[in-house]
């Protein structure tokens, strides 16, 4: 998903199929990012969006951090194999 009011999901068909993960890696700074792509609900999305338009804060950063809060709830760190 991409940061500030843009999203695929607010023009696209969300029933197509499409891969889970794209893998594109980025150059520069942050060369150790990669690019997911990820299916949720419109609902979600909306939510998602007047979240951050409040918050100023990015709708990726607010993602990185569920993920974050996901593998810790389940003991992954990233560090483990």
């Amino acid at each position: 998903m991409q940061d500030g009011n843009m999203s695929p999901l607010s023009s696209a068909d969300t029933t197509s199929a499409a891969p889970l993960d794209s893998g594109e890696r980025r150059a520069g700074p942050e060369a150790d990012v990669v690019s997911t792509h990820v299916l949720v609900s419109e609902e979600q999305v909306h939510k998602l969006r007047e979240l951050s338009r409040r918050s100023r804060i990015a709708q990726s950063e607010y993602l990185r951090e569920a993920v974050e809060d996901l593998l810790a709830k389940y003991g992954r760190n990233g560090t483990e194999p």
